[in-house]
């Protein structure tokens, strides 16, 4: 498998985060990567987070692979140092930034973005006393801050800062919080090996969690870190799925993220991580890898790539065949169903019909179904559109909740806790208004300044988490019959309420930043009910079978 796959992708990504950068030496906001504040003008402050491309400038400025026009320019490696200044100049006096609100304090930027300019500053080999005074500043205060909500990448990326900072420092002052953050990160991992991310498992989220966890280890060897590696690689492996993607709507997050670099830096004592790896290749050969090239999330990726180009291992181990049977992630409440023979990405599969069934028991039973390693049809649960006091609102089936599950080694139903029933949630659809930003703008600028974990944690139980029930229920099932699931659906409503009524491939309602990315296995038409929801009486239960 060629490495070079990592760098063509990365590198592809180089010429938007230039053209996202402010690159005039004379202008104020010399080396700010958000084009929204400095060329458009259409936001009031930059967000801390965009500090982070100098990583990807960087490691482009590092990487010597053929067609690289990047490699060894004088004026890259500028305008990185720009970009390190630019995000000192931006930061608050205690050295934190904002990401999407004015006073947020954002742990996630001030880390990613902290990450990136110590990891640039080292590589490139800089010698500029104002931006080591700005990351020790930063990393006292990420060593004394702590965010609302679990998410267990945040605090591995604080402890990398703290690590790599230390010892470009040559100081032990951090050795408290990085203890304390670390054993916070154990303590946050299931026994079935994944990380708390919010509400339960994200699969994308935890690849960037082992990234951080394996070049901590690399930079101070535990036992148990490399224990909670061990575990956490074997889960990962399990979300490979067999055409090369990765993730997606079934997980607690909905994202697709893939970060290659921590499997290379394990598969140096764990050849078996590398094969994940080789997995994900495959389908990047195949253009399966999603989109990140938006101006928010482009560059978590662009790095993670071209430092997986770098420390790519070059014996890697044979393929084996895929696992066959159940695997039942209680914990994570994630089913995978694996049926007949199958192999990785690249094996020859003769003679099987190999089908995977990927299948989120908390989230009403959306799934993604595989056959003879292709995508077969990928089902976020039916959702609704109806007409409730004059507004037109949304009700999904695919909320996160604590649905009653039996399982059967054919046959599989997720209902209600209370009877039959579940209940679909409303979907979260809050937009910004010019009110709301005002609200906004006035309470950061007043006392929400000096309180913004607090508005942070109102945003996310805003956005993010809890779930609103509806009146309308539904229950599904599905059924191994001769080589087949038989999907069988049951919805309840009171239909003179409702607009429009389908199932979509790719549908999410939460705010995740990471999440709603284009992949090519979305290009599945929507599937319309309405019709049939037409032909039914009040009350009338909709069925719905389907056999793939």
């Amino acid at each position: 498998m060629s490495k070079n796959l990592f760098a063509r992708e990365a590198l592809a990504q180089i010429p938007k985060l230039l053209t996202l950068l402010d690159r005039n030496p004379h202008s104020p906001t010399y080396g700010c990567f958000d084009r929204n504040f400095w060329h458009y003008k259409i936001i009031d402050f930059p967000s801390g987070m965009a500090q982070e491309f100098v990583l990807p400038l960087a490691l482009a400025y590092d990487t010597d692979v053929p067609d690289n026009p990047f490699y060894q320019q004088q004026v890259i490696r500028d305008w990185v140092e720009a970009g390190i200044l630019y995000a000192a100049h931006s930061s608050h006096q205690d050295s934190s930034c904002d990401d999407y609100f004015p006073y947020e304090r954002a742990s996630g930027a001030a880390a990613f973005s902290l990450l990136a300019c110590i990891e640039s500053y080292t590589l490139l080999g800089l010698d500029n006393p104002s931006a080591l005074h700005f990351f020790n500043k930063r990393a006292d205060w990420l060593a004394h801050h702590h965010e609302s909500g679990q998410l267990t990448n945040h605090q591995a990326l604080i402890v990398l800062c703290l690590e790599l900072l230390s010892k470009l420092l040559q100081t032990s002052k951090w050795d408290r919080a990085i203890a304390q953050r670390l054993e916070r990160v154990l303590s946050w991992q299931s026994s079935e090996g994944w990380f708390q991310e919010y509400e339960g498992c994200d699969p994308g989220y935890h690849t960037l969690t082992i990234s951080c966890l394996a070049k901590i280890y690399q930079l101070r060897p535990d036992v148990r870190l490399k224990e909670a590696l061990i575990k956490a690689v074997h889960l990962a492996a399990h979300f490979l799925h067999p055409d090369g993607s990765y993730g997606g709507e079934y997980t607690s997050r909905n994202t697709y993220n893939f970060f290659p670099h921590g499997f290379e830096l394990v598969g140096r004592w764990m050849p078996e991580a590398l094969r994940i790896n080789d997995g994900f290749l495959s389908g990047l050969e195949k253009n399966l890898a999603p989109c990140y090239a938006d101006d928010h999330i482009i560059g978590h990726h662009t790095w993670n790539y071209l430092l997986a180009w770098r420390d790519f291992v070059t014996n890697r181990p044979a393929p084996i065949p895929r696992p066959t049977g159940r695997l039942w992630l209680k914990e994570a409440e994630i089913l995978i169903e694996r049926r007949q023979n199958a192999v990785f990405p690249g094996e020859d599969s003769s003679g099987t019909n190999s089908t995977e069934l990927y299948l989120a028991l908390n989230k009403g039973g959306v799934f993604k179904l595989f056959r003879d390693k292709q995508l077969i049809t990928s089902d976020t649960q039916i959702s609704l559109q109806v007409r409730q006091k004059g507004k037109i609102k949304n009700c999904v089936a695919h909320l996160i909740s604590g649905y009653q599950v039996s399982v059967t080694e054919d046959e599989i139903t997720i209902k209600g806790q209370l009877g039959w029933k579940g209940q679909l949630g409303w979907a979260k659809q809050k937009q910004m208004t010019p009110l709301n930003l005002l609200i906004l703008r006035i309470v950061m600028l007043t006392v929400g300044r000096f309180f913004p974990n607090l508005i942070r944690k109102l945003l996310q139980k805003m956005l993010i988490t809890g779930k609103k029930n509806t009146p309308f229920y539904f229950m599904r099932q599905l059924r191994w019959v001769q080589g087949q699931w038989c999907v069988t659906d049951e919805l309840q409503a009171s239909w003179d309420n409702v607009i429009t009524a389908g199932i979509g491939c790719d549908q999410t309602s939460i705010y995740v930043v990471m999440s709603r990315t284009f992949q090519l296995g979305q290009l599945q038409s929507w599937l319309d009910l309405t019709p049939e929801v037409r032909k039914l009486a009040p009350n009338q239960s909709l069925k719905l079978e389907r056999r793939f």
